[in-house]
């Protein structure tokens, strides 16, 4: 059985046989994954009335637990996009009535996003089925084979300095 990327490494290894591309076989794969992977959530979030980026705040909100707050900052390290990006994006989930901003009572210079109730709603309806929905994207994968996948990508991961959401 053979992939695009197998296409794309012969075709380097006949240009190039001096070279070792065998980086360019996993490198790409990820990097088609990715592609592939975030065509079929932008979908399934369109279903719901969501983009991909709404669905992260509304899940990093829920996850936090009750009072489902976060500062901005806090919100911005977990989306990893800029400061202009997370208050462009918290302004349009605002608007939408899916979360609020509120003061910080323990600290009167900091606000905090909280989901609002529509927002927790939506949250709940939608991460149950978003887990179905990752779950039928992973089922050419066995019980052990994604294991093995996922202890895989976490040693990268931890290799290239990801190790906490900060």
């Amino acid at each position: 059985m053979a992939d695009a990327v197998d296409d794309i490494l012969a075709q380097w290894r006949r240009e190039r046989p001096d070279l070792d591309v065998w980086p360019m076989g996993i490198i790409g794969r990820i990097s088609r994954l990715q592609m592939l992977l975030h065509r079929e959530l932008r979908g399934f979030f369109a279903e719901r009335g969501l983009e991909s980026w709404e669905f992260d705040v509304l899940a990093t909100l829920r996850r936090s637990g009750a009072p489902y707050e976060l500062t901005a900052g806090a919100l911005l390290k977990a989306a990893m996009v800029t400061s202009g990006a997370i208050t462009n994006r918290i302004d349009r989930m605002e608007a939408k009535g899916l979360v609020e901003r509120v003061r910080d009572v323990g600290d009167r210079r900091s606000v905090l996003i909280r989901l609002t109730p529509r927002g927790l709603a939506v949250v709940d309806e939608a991460v149950g089925a978003h887990v179905e929905n990752e779950a039928r994207l992973l089922a050419a994968l066995g019980p052990s084979e994604r294991e093995d996948l996922a202890g895989r990508l976490r040693v990268l991961l931890e290799s290239l300095g990801d190790t906490s959401r900060a």
